[in-house]
């Protein structure tokens, strides 16, 4: 039954409870940006992904904000009701201090079981999704950022150097732009000055460069001769592509078979396969090594096909071969049990 003294003890548990979890799970997602900080900086991530990287990883981490959030609440609960002088009243009152803390006994019960609801159902999908989220980010291409008297290397085969950039970071003096496309295909140009340009779907670099040269070096590694060839332009446009530096969202089915993103039925049916696989593994390779050293039997004279044996009676198969061969075959079995259990190992946590 239910009684005042519960509601009042929950009703001071709740609010503390409540602040410490989301203080803490603030501090923790804080922890982590501290960490990948630099990996994010610089790289042109939209608010959306920002906030989706947060939602994920605010649910992986409610296991370790949770009993934080249950402690230090617990703790200023008692303490409040110590301040007012409330425990006084209660203990004078005759109440014992089990009977007392009873409510909040039964809500970290019921917060337990919850909190292992979420951990099987809700957790794997989180931790699969902020995992390939924050994966794709940090291999994510820095923004293009053109510095001057800088070589731009980041866009591949191409480096990129400007003198001057004006003040509407569209036009540039002094362009110089060196591109490698393998072999001795070098393509080298010089521009007093250009107009640059980014395409609306950021998939493509313009640059319009005016009062210029184009050089070219046109030869094979093999052949001692080549080409050099010079152009002079008033006015020339050079597209590039800059594709690698869109943001591909890597599938979830990269990381799906790893232990973290498994619930308990997922990870029983997973030990189980595993289990079939190690011991048919285990046999096969068991037949194979008592091949190498009892092959012989299938090579006995005919002539003894004939002679009647008295069965042997024994425990074991160890006890009936030659001397040399229980060591053989223990060695041989323990380094095979140990083979197995690495390769166990390796296959369920992965490489």
């Amino acid at each position: 039954m239910i009684k005042k003294l519960d509601i009042l003890v929950v009703r001071s548990f709740i609010g503390p409870f409540i602040a410490t979890f989301f203080i803490t799970l603030f501090v923790l997602i804080l922890q982590f940006f501290w960490l990948w900080i630099d990996d994010f900086v610089g790289k042109d991530i939209s608010g959306m992904l920002i906030l989706r990287l947060i939602m994920y990883l605010s649910a992986t981490l409610v296991p370790l904000a949770l009993p934080l959030a249950v402690l230090l609440s617990s703790i200023m609960t008692f303490g409040s009701l110590g301040e007012t002088f409330e425990l006084v009243a209660i203990k004078s009152a005759g109440i014992g201090l089990v009977r007392f803390m009873r409510p909040l006994l039964v809500v970290a019960i019921l917060l337990s079981g919850l909190s292992f609801l979420f951990n099987n159902y809700v957790m794997p999908v989180a931790n699969l999704k902020m995992r390939t989220l924050h994966t794709d980010l940090v291999n994510s291409k820095p923004a293009f950022d053109l510095k001057e008297g800088v070589f731009y290397k980041t866009i591949p085969n191409y480096a990129i150097k400007v003198g001057k950039k004006e003040k509407d970071d569209s036009t540039l003096r002094n362009v110089i732009i060196y591109e490698n496309i393998g072999g001795m295909q070098d393509n080298f140009i010089v521009a007093e000055k250009g107009i640059m340009k980014i395409a609306p779907n950021k998939q493509f670099l313009e640059f319009t460069l005016k009062d210029g040269w184009w050089y070219q070096e046109d030869g094979n590694r093999s052949d001692t001769s080549s080409r050099y060839i010079r152009l002079g332009f008033k006015e020339y446009k050079k597209v590039l592509d800059m594709s690698s530096f869109a943001l591909n969202l890597t599938s979830d089915s990269t990381y799906k078979n790893r232990y973290e993103m498994l619930s308990i039925n997922q990870l029983n049916t997973f030990i189980d396969s595993l289990e079939d696989v190690t011991t048919a593994g285990y046999d096969y390779t068991k037949r194979k090594e008592l091949d190498i050293y009892l092959g012989f039997m299938k090579y006995l004279d005919s002539g003894w096909k004939d002679v009647k044996v008295a069965p042997v009676k024994a425990k074991s198969l160890l006890e009936i071969l030659p001397d040399i061969a229980p060591s053989r075959v223990l060695q041989h079995d323990y380094l095979l049990d140990t083979t197995l259990a690495i390769f166990a190992q390796w296959r369920r946590f992965g490489p």
